[in-house]
């Protein structure tokens, strides 16, 4: 189904009442996970990939998991996956349809895989090898698939991924460059031990009694709406956005303090931020603002910028520089 900006507009206030709540309503169920949450909402806003981060038992998959309830997909409209080195390009896009390829075709079956979904996670995708990653680059990148050597559109709005950590090898730089911000969910039994077991017996007894009250709190086609909204205040509609939006939702004292941090990063800390992380990032910041408060960006909205690190060991020094460029504790 197509949206407009016209016909959205009635709704947009509903909209984001709807997904905050969602937002809010999920950190219930979790130990100081909240900045998790926020993060994932606000990327699921913008459709921009985002990556979990931490040792095993810091509740990513559940993390994901509950998320996916909570905005009550259907089946089909899921898939997740654990990747290996073993993994192949069938299991995740569809194994070849042996009946089409006697008749010369080369078609996948792609019923319930990775290009019919809405939602996807993947667990441990960076232990998969070169003919995944291959796969993953062209549907993140591009959002298609090939079938019998054409192209064909995928149906992926949102990529969850989750790793135990990131390696440091050349052939994975293009991958880890997809995913603008990446979040530590780190452990948290010795600053929350008595939460913990209080709040992990309770979800015990959620499972163990097939309830799940966090199920349904929003729609993805809320979600979907709020996109098309957001891409027409940002790009204008497709005329003259970029200076217009600025001018509009990003005070000139909070853009400057945007730039700033972005070229403290990289000089000081040494990132490497492209051209197209640093778009994505002006469309989390945005996104974060419109879904947040309404719309005009604030010193605040700049906290994304604590997520751009690519190694799990620069994730604490770039958090402690921007929130010292920020002024902030959090």
């Amino acid at each position: 189904m197509s949206y407009t900006f016209e016909s959205i507009q009635p709704e947009v206030e509903d909209l984001r009442k709807r997904v905050n709540s969602l937002r809010q309503s999920l950190s219930r169920y979790f130990v100081a996970k909240d900045e998790v949450i926020d993060l994932m909402v606000v990327c699921m806003l913008a459709q921009e990939p985002l990556l979990l981060v931490g040792p095993p038992g810091t509740a990513k998959s559940d993390l994901i998991l509950k998320f996916i309830q909570a905005i009550g997909l259907e089946e089909g409209e899921y898939f997740e996956y654990m990747l290996t080195k073993f993994t192949e390009p069938s299991e995740i896009i569809g194994p070849v349809d042996i009946n089409r390829l006697k008749e010369g075709r080369y078609l996948r079956r792609v019923t319930n895989k990775l290009p019919e979904c809405k939602v996807a996670f993947l667990d441990e995708i960076f232990k998969s090898n070169s003919a995944i990653l291959n796969t993953l680059l062209t549907i993140i990148n591009e959002r298609k698939y090939y079938q019998d050597g054409q192209p064909v559109p995928v149906e992926l709005k949102m990529l969850f991924a989750a790793t135990n950590e990131i390696p440091e090898l050349a052939e994975l730089g293009a991958l880890k460059d997809r995913f603008s911000v990446k979040i530590e969910s780190g452990a948290v039994m010795e600053s929350h031990f008595d939460e913990l077991l209080t709040f992990g017996l309770a979800n015990e007894g959620y499972k163990a009694f097939n309830q799940r009250p966090w199920a349904n709190l929003a729609s993805l086609e809320d979600f979907l709406k709020l996109k098309v909204y957001l891409d027409h205040l940002i790009t204008g509609g497709g005329e003259g956005g970029g200076v217009a939006d600025r001018d509009s939702y990003f005070p000139e004292p909070v853009y400057m303090l945007f730039k700033r941090i972005i070229k403290t990063l990289q000089r000081e800390e040494q990132l490497e931020i492209s051209d197209r992380k640093v778009i994505k990032l002006y469309k989390l910041i945005r996104a974060r603002a419109f879904l947040f408060h309404g719309g005009v960006v604030t010193k605040e909205d700049l906290v994304l910028l604590r997520y751009v690190a690519d190694r799990v060991q620069d994730f604490g020094p770039v958090r402690e520089k921007v929130n010292a460029l920020l002024k902030v504790d959090l």
